[in-house]
């Protein structure tokens, strides 16, 4: 794994969990729409069920929140880790630059921005911090 993957390991696990919680909201929408009555006056077929029908929509809820909170878990620890390798890097502007982008997701002309560098600089320091972080990655994540 090279030191842009690792990085953006927690930028991938974020968005992951974004589109989680966009699942989530969806089926407590679902959870709370009313269904339709039987207006035909039609008897319904026999197999009918003891439980209302936004039980099952709660127990998916209950199941994706225990997930999304396990996700939660692990990101927060991913980000730790990753912390605690930018934190390894000894130049100042190389540490700042991956925090900006791989902590804080910024994107590049933000991280110029808040760096009061040109975009130009701050690719040259980025690509001279993942060259410090190669160096820094345990072995197994080379």
């Amino acid at each position: 794994m090279t030191a842009k993957q690792y990085l953006r390991q927690a930028y991938r696990l974020n968005e992951l969990i974004n589109s989680d919680l966009k699942e989530l909201e969806q089926l407590k929408e679902l959870a709370t729409s009313v269904s339709s009555p039987n207006l035909s006056g039609m008897p319904s077929s026999g197999s009918r069920k003891d439980e209302a029908p936004f039980v099952r929509a709660i127990e998916k809820i209950i199941d994706l929140e225990k997930y999304i909170n396990t996700e939660i878990d692990r990101f927060v620890d991913l980000k730790r880790e990753i912390r605690t390798v930018i934190f390894q890097v000894q130049d100042n502007n190389q540490k700042l630059c991956l925090k900006l982008r791989y902590m804080q997701f910024l994107k590049w002309e933000s991280v110029a921005e808040e760096m009061k560098l040109s975009l130009k600089q701050v690719h040259r320091i980025h690509g001279d911090a993942l060259q410090a972080v190669q160096k820094i990655l345990p072995y197994d994540t080379k």
